[in-house]
């Protein structure tokens, strides 16, 4: 554990990582954006870091759902222990040559890994990268992801796409809360032994994935 990232050690043991988006109740009222505030937490409950998106009202109110932002995520000592970046981009397939790309760092400043959203006129895909870009995992979502009052899964999968080895799942949590607050929850479920670098940018696919398909969305009906 000496050779982990700093706060890292906290996802050794972990195989199951909660993610829940604190209930802003401005939102709720007005109907405006407000920086997003999540607990991540263990199997347990137990909060083990707490994240915050950093950008201007203007990202967030007109390009919502494809604004750049950056998460700090920090433990519960508040030292930032994970840095999500995501630039503007486009979030149409029919713009291959500039679809979704996410970094995160750990500790913030050194590259942990990349998410890369791959084209596919179909499902939603991306490819999992390590620091040095090179390919490790693939998410394929769901052909809808409208869940219909279910969870709906993102497939973690080896690279030839046949072994699946997890799942980012959007949990649907009730109609009045999903349409009065907008709150996200999110499970990941990853074998205990990968990476936690992985495990790292795991999350900030989770954020990804978020933003793309759930922000203004009614999630789960």
């Amino acid at each position: 554990t000496h050779n982990l990232p700093p706060g890292l050690e906290y996802l050794n043991q972990l195989d199951r990582i909660i993610i829940h988006q604190q209930v802003e109740l401005l939102e709720a009222i007005l109907g405006t954006e407000t920086s997003s505030k999540y607990e991540i937490k263990n199997h347990l409950g137990q909060r083990v870091y707490f994240a915050v998106e950093e950008n201007d009202c203007f990202d967030r109110n007109l390009c919502s759902p494809i604004r750049s932002f950056t998460i700090r995520i920090a433990d519960n000592m508040g030292r930032e222990v994970i840095r999500v970046i995501r630039p503007l981009r486009c979030n149409s397939c029919w713009f291959p040559c500039f679809l979704q790309e996410l970094e995160v760092q750990s500790p913030p400043g050194t590259t942990a890994g990349y998410v890369v959203q791959n084209w596919d006129p179909f499902l939603p895909k991306f490819t999992i990268q390590n620091q040095s870009k090179e390919d490790v995992l693939k998410i394929i979502g769901p052909y809808a992801t409208c869940g219909c009052f279910e969870d709906v899964d993102f497939e973690v999968k080896a690279l030839n796409e046949m072994t699946t080895i997890g799942k980012i799942s959007k949990y649907w949590s009730g109609f009045v809360n999903n349409v009065f607050t907008n709150t996200a929850n999110f499970g990941i479920q990853v074998p205990v032994d990968l990476d936690v670098r992985m495990k790292a940018v795991m999350i900030g696919a989770c954020f990804l994935i978020d933003l793309m398909f759930f922000e203004n969305s009614l999630d789960g009906l």
